[in-house]
């Protein structure tokens, strides 16, 4: 016995070392994998890199940013910033500045199955940062750069070509601007059991016809691109940023923007700087070139922008002497207009889990609601145990409480309920209905004159009638589709199966279908009771009002908006397709009207 131990002692100890060997060689490659991102953006640092020196024109030895006149400064590098700055950056020097850190070491954030965690997270590196409407209703702004497309649930689907020729783009270049963003970081999905289930379920109870894969917006029923990789990997709106010169781009992460600097001597203020805070706390100001053509463009979303002009002292007079910040120029309009598609969704459950799937299959019904559906985020453990509020945001409603008595005590109560109720009362998922045109809206103003604290928002969810009307025609929809022949095969539930699941869920306030389905108003009330939000809000600097046609702030010189807060309406079934295509869509228009042929695109 003494003899064979001694033989194996030394097998015991390579293996040992071997064992060794492989953990620290994974320690090596996980850090150099959250490494890596550094070589492929270079141009992207840390706010308090940027020096305030003598003017420059390149990157300093100490890898700083010394400062110097901009051809372009661009606050915000979410979902159209990004695409802006790396096309403007082609022929112009550009500084795009971020309030947020980068998405590419955030596993919350890169990996889809951490999609709900994201979303949640309230840290103070958290890429998503949540908020409630005055309406009582949960939601959430991204922080990090990318944007949106950092933190959403990943569907690419294109604007109709109505509402192309609506807002006044150029065909051509709008069909051009598409495909750049679609060749890096849109992929076609792999259909879960669940998105089959309801694309199924959808043409059985008559939203056809069946228009396959496509990324145009088409009525009937459809699957359409994702953001997602076939691993499960998320590209975002600054992978764009490849695509552009990394000799004139400079990006500067955790770049909390404070206001835009006027020259106010002259007839119409003239934007000449940005005043920003890094992750130290100190202030720094980035000036514009005095070169004619140059411009501030704000990008900061349908929250930061109308913020970021309020702040810098553009909107109504009366609001803004309040706060004691000065004004240079009174706008009424400058906030005004916000809506967001109120979303109210169904929780279907099975007996077995399912899938983890998000957005990937559409019903674009003539009735104005889309019909989409996810699967399979709400039995994990980190979700049960997790406190996503009174609106579980990865998966959709997870209480019948409505809006304003969401309040703190009843989160934690519903939490502390989460996890009294088995896991099984989870398995299932979600279809959800949403209001594709609201003409509901609200406002929003400031409650400081601190860019940290964020503005009082209201959206006045179901103010018009007939938006009610399609929220009841919607759950219509969606109960004959949990009715519907393809969906009972895919359940597999029995009635005393489905019956004990039911009770479950009414225990743990799952929203279901209303009892009472033939009766209007208590559908009604049903979505007034259970509407959230899916992030699709829009509006504070819309065109004609804030901004012209071409995204110039009205009586105001070099200074553009370039974003979702100049929509009136939210562009096909998911936003952020036509949003990416803005930004390049703009970036090349800008260029070809300083340029002419020599922009070369």
């Amino acid at each position: 016995m003494a003899a064979v131990i001694g033989a194996l002692v030394p097998v015991i100890v390579k293996l040992s070392l071997l064992l060794l060997c492989l953990n620290i060689n994974s320690s090596l490659i996980q850090a150099r994998k959250w490494e890596s991102w550094k070589d492929k953006y270079p141009f992207i640092k840390p706010s308090s890199s940027f020096s305030s020196s003598s003017p420059s024109n390149a990157w300093s030895s100490s890898g700083s940013i010394e400062a110097y006149d901009y051809d372009y400064i661009i606050v915000g590098g979410g979902t159209a910033g990004c695409p802006l700055a790396a096309t403007l950056s082609q022929k112009f020097s550009v500084l795009l500045l971020e309030r947020g850190g980068v998405p590419f070491d955030n596993a919350n954030v890169t990996l889809m199955q951490n999609f709900h965690i994201s979303l949640a997270d309230t840290s103070p590196t958290s890429a998503s940062q949540i908020f409630v409407s005055t309406d009582g209703v949960f939601n959430v702004r991204a922080k990090v750069l990318g944007g949106g497309t950092s933190i959403n649930a990943g569907f690419y689907s294109r604007a109709s070509e109505s509402y192309i020729k609506k807002v006044g783009w150029v065909s051509k270049l709008v069909n051009e601007s598409f495909p750049w963003i679609e060749k890096q970081i849109v992929h076609r999905p792999i259909l879960a059991p669940w998105q089959k289930a309801v694309r199924d379920g959808l043409l059985e109870v008559g939203i056809s016809p069946f228009n396959g894969f496509t990324y145009d917006h088409i009525y009937g029923t459809k699957s359409g691109g994702t953001i997602f990789d076939r691993f499960g990997r998320r590209k975002t709106a600054a992978e764009l940023l490849t695509s552009g010169n990394p000799e004139k781009l400079h990006v500067l992460v955790h770049a909390t923007v404070q206001k835009i600097e006027f020259d106010t001597s002259g007839k119409k203020p003239r934007a000449v700087a940005v005043v920003f805070e890094d992750e130290k706390g100190n202030q720094h100001k980035a000036f514009l070139s005095k070169t004619k053509g140059s411009e501030i463009i704000v990008s900061s979303g349908a929250i930061g922008s109308p913020q970021i002009l309020l702040l810098s002292g553009i909107g109504p007079k009366d609001e803004l002497e309040k706060l004691n910040i000065s004004v240079v120029l009174d706008n009424k309009f400058v906030g005004k207009g916000m809506s967001d598609n109120p979303l109210n969704t169904i929780f279907v459950p099975t007996n077995r889990p399912v899938q983890q799937s998000l957005i990937q299959t559409v019903g674009i019904t003539k009735m104005g609601v889309y019909i989409e559906a996810s699967s399979g985020y709400g039995e994990s453990e980190e979700s049960i145990q997790c406190d996503h509020g009174i609106a579980s945001a990865e998966i959709g409603q997870l209480s019948a409480i409505p809006p304003k008595q969401r309040t703190h005590e009843a989160i934690e109560a519903h939490k502390r309920n989460k996890k009294n109720v088995p896991r099984e009362v989870f398995r299932g998922g979600f279809i959800l209905e949403k209001i594709a045109t609201p003409l509901s809206t609200g406002h929003l103003s400031l409650k400081s004159n601190k860019i940290d604290d964020i503005p009082s928002v209201t959206f006045n969810y179901f103010s018009h009638p007939r938006d009610l009307k399609r929220c009841v025609d919607g759950i219509r929809i969606v109960e004959k589709i949990v009715k519907s022949k393809h969906f009972n095969n895919f359940a597999q539930c029995d009635k005393e199966t489905l019956d004990k699941l039911l009770n479950m869920s009414v225990q743990a306030n799952i929203n279901l279908i209303p009892k009472h389905t033939n009766d209007t108003e208590s559908l009604e009330q049903f979505c007034k009771d259970t509407v959230i939000t899916i992030w699709h809000y829009h509006g504070g600097c819309h065109v004609g009002k804030v901004v012209s046609p071409d995204y110039r702030v009205i009586n105001v010189k070099r200074l553009r908006v370039i974003d979702g807060s100049t929509f009136t309406e939210s562009p096909g079934t998911n936003p952020q397709a036509t949003v990416m295509m803005m930004g390049r869509y703009m970036g090349v228009k800008i260029l070809r009207e300083r340029l002419g042929r020599a922009a070369g695109l």
